[in-house]
C-alpha cells in the first residue's frame, strides 16, 4: 500500500514525465494561424502579401490544468525561415509576451525579409514549464507566404459592341448589352475592380491568375460613358487606373410596330416598322384609346375565331433578347386570353396576356417552359403590358404599367420562327385563348426596354380638371382659372387680398400685422366655425387615378381639434380627406376602402408643425395611382417627403369637393381655421418629379 506521495506523474509516449497539475500547452492548430490576415497554407495555396505580414496564432493551455484561462498564461515561440539568393537558409525567431490561454499572439515580420521568396514559419506555445509541439508536427502544417513588392501592370480594356470613340464615335445603344474585357500583362492578377459611370464599384475574379475577364454592361441612358478598372494581384496590390471611354446612342426603334390606329372599316393594320398585319372579321378598327397617352385609337377584338391580326411572319428571334408590349383593355377576365404570341410547332414560342388562376386572373408572360405572372387585370380598365426575355441573364420578366410584377423566371426558349399573332395563341388543335377587348400600339423590340423608356411608354399625361387661385370672389363665388366649375364660399369664408391691408405696422402703432397672401395677390380665409368652399359636385373620380394639390396655413400654433383642408364624400363616408391632427402634429390622408360608415381606412401621415398663421404655409399633394394601387401624400412638394400606402380598389365618390371641412355622418365637422390657396385637381397621377411644381400659381409642365 502506497502512502502519501509528493505528486503523481504522467509519462508521455515520448517518455517525458509531467506533473499531473501542469500538462503541456496544446499544439497550435492550422485553422488558428494566419499570415497577414490570410489563412495558413503552403504549396500552391501559399499566401501572397503586399507588405511584411503580421503572423497571428491563437494559443491554448489545456483545460486539464484546472485553472481559468487568466491563470493559464502562455507565450508564443515563432520561427520563420527561407533560402536566400545564394542558396543559404536564413532563420528568424520571436517570442511573444505572456498572455492568457486563448489569446492571439502576433509577430510582425521584419522589413528585411526578401521579396518574391517563399517564407515558411511555425509556432509553438510555452507555459513556462513545458512547450507544445510545433504547429507543423504530426497532422499539422507549415505556413508559407510570399512578400510581393511589385504592383501589377495596368489593364487593357476592349469591347466589340462599344469600341473606343477613336474607332467608332457613336454606337448602339440604350438597351443593348456590351461586353468589356479587362486584361493585365501581369501573370499574378487574380481579380479586377471596376465601375461604370454612375454605377457602383464591383470586383470580378479571374478564372486563374493572369487570365482576362469579361463583364456585361447594359446602358440605361445615352451619351458619353466611361469604365474605370484596377487590376488586383494575389497579394492585394492594385494597378494604376485604366479608363475606357465610349459613346452610347439612344435606343433603337422597335423591329415591329402596329399602332392599330387605322381608320374604321380597315381590313389590315399598317406597320410603322415590320410587315402590315391582316385582320380577321372579328376585328373592329377606330376604338377608344387610353386617355393621356400618345395612342390615338385602338382595335376591338370580339373573342371569336375571327378576332385576330397577324403579319404572317415572325416579329422577333425569341432565342435572343426581345420585348413585346401593348396597351390593352380586357372586356372580361374570367378566362385565358392572349394579347400577343409567336407560333412554334403546334405551340406558342411565347405568349403575353392574362391567365385565369385559382386565386383569380393575373397578367402572364410565358416563354418556353417559363412563366411569370402578376398584377390583377380589371374588366374595362386600361393597362400597359410588357414581356421581356433577357438572353444575357436568361430571365423572363413581366411589367404592368411600367412596374415589374411577379418573379423573374429562368427561361430557355426554343426556336419559334412562325407567324406573330395579335389576339390569339397557337395550340395543338389550332388557335385558342382569343382576346376579347381592346388592344393598341403593339411593339416588338430586339433589345431590353430600359426603365426610362418604359416610363415613357406607359405615361398617361394627367388632365387638369380645375385650378382655383382664390384671389377673388363675386357674390360668394371664386372662379376657376379656365372658366371651369367655380367654388362657392360658405358664411365663414372670405377672400383676403394683400391690397386690403394698406397700413404698415412699423409706421402705424394701431396697424395690426396681417401675414401676406400665400401665393399671388390673395387667398381664402376660413374662420374654423362655418367657413368652407365647395364645388357644385365631385371634381376628381376617386375610383380612377387623380391628383389634388393645395397650399394651407393654419391660424393656430396649437389647434384644439383635427381640421380638414380637402375632402370629397361618397354616400356614407368621405372618399378622401386631408386633415391636420394636432395630437400627433401630422397631416393625414385618409381614404376608406369602401363607401360604408366605419369602413377600414388607409391612412398615410406626414409630420409637420402648425405654423400659427405666419410663414408661407405648407404645400400638400395627394396622388392616387390606380395603375399601381398606391396613394401618396406629399409635403412641400419634395419627393423624399412622401408617405405611401396601398389602395387596391378605389371607389367613385358622388359628393362635392370640399375645402375646409369634412363629413361626419349627416353633418359637417373638422372646420379649418386658417388660410387656403392654389387648389389644383387632375385626372391622372402626377409623376413624383412633377409634384414639386404644384402650388406656385402656375400649372406644372407635364412634359
Amino acid at each position: 500500500m502506497v502512502g502519501s506521495c509528493a505528486a503523481a506523474l504522467l509519462v508521455t509516449a515520448t517518455g517525458t514525465a509531467y506533473a499531473v497539475d501542469n500538462l503541456p500547452p496544446k499544439q497550435p492548430l492550422v485553422q488558428d494561424l494566419q499570415s497577414g490576415g490570410k489563412a495558413c497554407a503552403t504549396g500552391d495555396d501559399t499566401a501572397y502579401v503586399s507588405a511584411p505580414p503580421r503572423l497571428n496564432a491563437v494559443l491554448y493551455d489545456p483545460e486539464e490544468d484546472n485553472q481559468p484561462s487568466e491563470f493559464s498564461p502562455v507565450n508564443g515561440e515563432f520561427e520563420a525561415w527561407w533560402t536566400d539568393a545564394t542558396g543559404v537558409e536564413q532563420r528568424r525567431s520571436h517570442t511573444t509576451v505572456t498572455q492568457p490561454s486563448g489569446a492571439h499572439h502576433y509577430w510582425t515580420m521584419p522589413d528585411d525579409i526578401p521579396a518574391n521568396t517563399v517564407v515558411s514559419w511555425h509556432v509553438r506555445a510555452n507555459d513556462g514549464k513545458a512547450t507544445s509541439a510545433w504547429s507543423d508536427e504530426g497532422d499539422g502544417s507549415v505556413c508559407s507566404f510570399v512578400y510581393d513588392d511589385v504592383s501589377p501592370a495596368k489593364a487593357t480594356i476592349t469591347s466589340p459592341e462599344y469600341p473606343n470613340p477613336e474607332d467608332v464615335f457613336w454606337v448602339d445603344g440604350v438597351g443593348v448589352y456590351g461586353h468589356f474585357t479587362m486584361d493585365s500583362p501581369s501573370e499574378d492578377v487574380v481579380s479586377y475592380m471596376y465601375d461604370f459611370l454612375g454605377g457602383p464599384a464591383e470586383t470580378v475574379s479571374a478564372e486563374r491568375p493572369g487570365a482576362a475577364v469579361t463583364v456585361p454592361y447594359l446602358p440605361l441612358t445615352s451619351g458619353p460613358k466611361w469604365l474605370t478598372v484596377r487590376a488586383i494581384d494575389r497579394s492585394g496590390r492594385t494597378s494604376e487606373v485604366s479608363r475606357y471611354r465610349f459613346n452610347v446612342k439612344a435606343g433603337r426603334a422597335p423591329v415591329a410596330r402596329w399602332k392599330l390606329d387605322d381608320a374604321a372599316g380597315s381590313r389590315s393594320a399598317a406597320a410603322e416598322t415590320g410587315t402590315a398585319a391582316r385582320a380577321g372579321t372579328g376585328v373592329t378598327f377606330g376604338g377608344p384609346a387610353p386617355a393621356g397617352t400618345k395612342t390615338s385609337a385602338t382595335v376591338r377584338l370580339d373573342g371569336s375565331g375571327h378576332g385576330f391580326l397577324t403579319p404572317d411572319t415572325p416579329a422577333a428571334d425569341i432565342r435572343k433578347t426581345f420585348a413585346v408590349s401593348a396597351w390593352v383593355r380586357p372586356a372580361e377576365t374570367g378566362r385565358n386570353m392572349t394579347v400577343a404570341s409567336q407560333d412554334a410547332n403546334g405551340a406558342p414560342g411565347f405568349g403575353l396576356g392574362l391567365r385565369r388562376q385559382d386565386s383569380g386572373s393575373a397578367w402572364s408572360f410565358a416563354i418556353g417552359a417559363a412563366r411569370v405572372s402578376g398584377g390583377t387585370p380589371e374588366t374595362g380598365e386600361w393597362a400597359h403590358v410588357l414581356g421581356l426575355y433577357d438572353a444575357e441573364t436568361a430571365k423572363a420578366r413581366l411589367y404592368i404599367n411600367g412596374h415589374e410584377v411577379g418573379t423573374a423566371a429562368d427561361a430557355a426558349p426554343a426556336e419559334a420562327a412562325g407567324a406573330f399573332q395579335i389576339g390569339r395563341t397557337r395550340g395543338a388543335a389550332g388557335y385558342r385563348d382569343r382576346w376579347q377587348g381592346d388592344i393598341g400600339d403593339v411593339q416588338v423590340h430586339d433589345r431590353v426596354v430600359v426603365p426610362d423608356e418604359m416610363a415613357e411608354l406607359t405615361y398617361r399625361k394627367p388632365k387638369l380638371l380645375g385650378h382655383w387661385s382664390l384671389e377673388s370672389a363675386t357674390d360668394g363665388v371664386s372662379p376657376e382659372q379656365s372658366d371651369g366649375v367655380p367654388l362657392r364660399l360658405g358664411t365663414g369664408a372670405s377672400i383676403y387680398r394683400g391690397s386690403d391691408n394698406s397700413c404698415i405696422p412699423d409706421l402705424d402703432p394701431d396697424c395690426t400685422y396681417v401675414p401676406p397672401p400665400l401665393v399671388g395677390d390673395g387667398h381664402l380665409r376660413l374662420d374654423g366655425e362655418s367657413g368652407y368652399a365647395a364645388a357644385a359636385g365631385p371634381v376628381v373620380d376617386t375610383r380612377d387615378s387623380f391628383t389634388l394639390g393645395v397650399v394651407v396655413r393654419l391660424a393656430d400654433s396649437e389647434p384644439a381639434h383635427p381640421m380638414t383642408v380637402l375632402s370629397q364624400a361618397g354616400e356614407h363616408t368621405d372618399a378622401l380627406k386631408v386633415r391636420y391632427v394636432p395630437s400627433t402634429h401630422t397631416w393625414q390622408l385618409v381614404m376608406p376602402e369602401k363607401d360604408e360608415a366605419g369602413a377600414q381606412e388607409k391612412v398615410v401621415s406626414q409630420i409637420a408643425g402648425a405654423d400659427g398663421g405666419e410663414g408661407q404655409g405648407q404645400r400638400l399633394a395627394v396622388v392616387y395611382d390606380d395603375a399601381t394601387d398606391t396613394i401618396k401624400l406629399f409635403l412641400d412638394g419634395y419627393t423624399n417627403a412622401q408617405a405611401t400606402a396601398s389602395l387596391p380598389n378605389g371607389w367613385n365618390s358622388s359628393g362635392a369637393l370640399q375645402i375646409g371641412r369634412a363629413r361626419a355622418g349627416d353633418r359637417w365637422d373638422e372646420y379649418l381655421h386658417g388660410d387656403v390657396d392654389e387648389v389644383q385637381a387632375y385626372a391622372g397621377a402626377l409623376r413624383d418629379r412633377d409634384v414639386p411644381g404644384l402650388g406656385w400659381g402656375t400649372d406644372p409642365c407635364l412634359c
